[in-house]
């Protein structure tokens, strides 16, 4: 079942013993496009502190469902490292997020998610893998704010396609398989889902998104248009 991420934006989060806030932004790795995080706006429970909660904390993602649990205490939230900037997330941040909450680290393995190519819904007793061992990808964690995206260009190999609307996610891996892109007057401005294995690269300098898609290929899936 595919999720608009954009339908997620100011939905409840509840822990397991309270509300801890609503959803505020995503942020998604670009390399392999899985949501890493749900950045929560905890309004005057946590001022300041920005909250990152993985996908591992949630049992699931009903469509209809307007209160997202997260199968954490709001003590657990509270006491979590803490992040006080936003984007860039930083490696080292990271392996002290999975060590403290005992997850596998998603950049260690060949699945989606390090060693699965799904989000682990019962923790280990202890992590699968050390954290703090030697990383087969770069230093830095490669995240990106859905918030952020959104709006940016869609270059086609042979002109402008039009802007990013909306992601559309698989409930369960939490893989983003599709971006919606509003075409613009070109395509009487209907929306278009693009997959992602489509896209080439972004740009964040340029606000763009690279697609490997022509026009006219754009132009022939209107008819798959929602």
């Amino acid at each position: 079942m595919l999720r608009s991420l954009k339908q997620l934006y100011g939905d409840q989060l509840g822990a397991l013993d309270g509300e801890i806030g609503h959803v505020k932004d995503l942020y998604f790795d670009d390399k392999n496009w899985g949501v890493r995080y749900v950045v929560a706006d905890t309004g005057s429970w946590l001022p300041g502190r920005q909250v990152l909660i993985s996908p591992h904390s949630f049992s699931r993602l009903g469509q209809a469902e307007k209160i997202l649990r997260v199968d954490l205490t709001r003590k657990q939230i509270e006491d979590a490292p803490s992040i006080e900037s936003h984007l860039p997330v930083s490696r080292q941040y990271e392996v002290e997020y999975h060590k403290y909450y005992g997850w596998p680290c998603y950049w260690q393995g060949d699945g989606l998610w390090g060693m699965s190519d799904f989000p682990l819904l019962e923790l280990p007793p202890k992590p699968s893998t050390d954290p703090s061992g030697p990383q087969p990808e770069r230093a830095d964690a490669h995240l990106c704010s859905t918030r952020a995206v959104n709006g940016y260009h869609i270059k086609a190999s042979d002109g402008t396609a039009g802007h990013v609307c909306d992601f559309m996610m698989d409930a369960q891996s939490w893989a983003i398989c599709q971006l919606i892109i509003k075409t613009g007057h070109r395509f009487s401005g209907k929306e278009v889902r693009i997959p992602t294995s489509k896209v080439e690269r972004i740009s964040y300098e340029e606000s763009t998104v690279f697609v490997s898609w022509t026009m006219e290929a754009v132009e022939q899936n209107l008819a798959n248009s929602i």
